[in-house]
């Protein structure tokens, strides 16, 4: 794809929503880094279903701490693996509360050091947290750098690396929300929307879902109301 096609993406994109952020529901940096190590293999509404019942209970790593495993678990129930969330969301406020002063790291190699938390989560943190041109890859970001030519790659980290080299500085910081909310709502997985795709005729996907033409009205509906007429 020409550089030029891209900050053209960027750019509608950006038109069309000039402040993306999460719909993860979070009120600090401790329940935003909560609700994105739960997301994983599960939707953003499951999340806030469980957390929007959690966080008023325990929302820093000492409460958390004090429920343990089995207080959590019953909190968890709406989103996918949560026993393992569960074990990995009490260590992982065990751990801050001993190494970072109950605090949310800012550096790569602690947060990924943090139980249930992997490259992605750690990128998101990066960036909304400490402001970083982190692009976090999940499988929404994947479909549409591949399927719009924008960062094609094999592996999220692959695409991830792509987008990082590709995406103009200006658009970097955002690019993980806009990228995620277009295949979430739009580049959907299947049947994708591309005849109100903002960026159609940017993209470089072959099999675009064509526009459907209005059907003409039944011939029986016609008869119909052509007899109620001269009734």
């Amino acid at each position: 794809m020409h550089p030029a096609t891209r900050a053209a993406i960027y750019r509608r994109l950006r038109a069309a929503n000039p402040t993306p952020t999460t719909e993860l529901l979070h009120s600090s940096p401790f329940e935003l880094l909560v609700a994105v190590m739960l997301s994983a293999h599960t939707t953003d509404k499951s999340v806030n279903a469980a957390t929007r019942n959690l966080f008023p209970v325990a929302n820093t790593p000492a409460a958390i701490l004090a429920l343990g495993v089995e207080g959590v678990k019953p909190y968890l129930r709406p989103v996918g693996l949560y026993n393992t969330k569960a074990n990995n969301l009490v260590g992982l406020a065990r751990q801050l509360l001993e190494r970072h002063g109950a605090e949310v790291p800012g550096d790569r190699a602690s947060l990924e050091a943090l139980p249930g938390v992997g490259r992605k989560t750690a990128s998101i943190i990066l960036n909304m947290v400490f402001g970083e041109a982190e692009i976090a890859v999940d499988t929404h970001i994947f479909r549409v750098a591949n399927r719009t030519g924008l960062a094609p790659g094999k592996t999220p980290r692959e695409v991830e690396a792509a987008l990082t080299v590709n995406t103009p500085l200006e658009f970097r910081k955002d690019a993980h929300h806009w990228l995620l909310l277009h295949g979430r709502y739009v580049c959907t997985a299947r049947s994708p929307a591309c005849p109100k795709c903002i960026i159609r005729d940017l993209c470089e996907y072959p099999h675009k879902t064509p526009r459907r033409s209005p059907r003409a009205a039944p011939k029986r509906l016609g008869r119909l109301r052509r007899g109620r007429a001269r009734a």
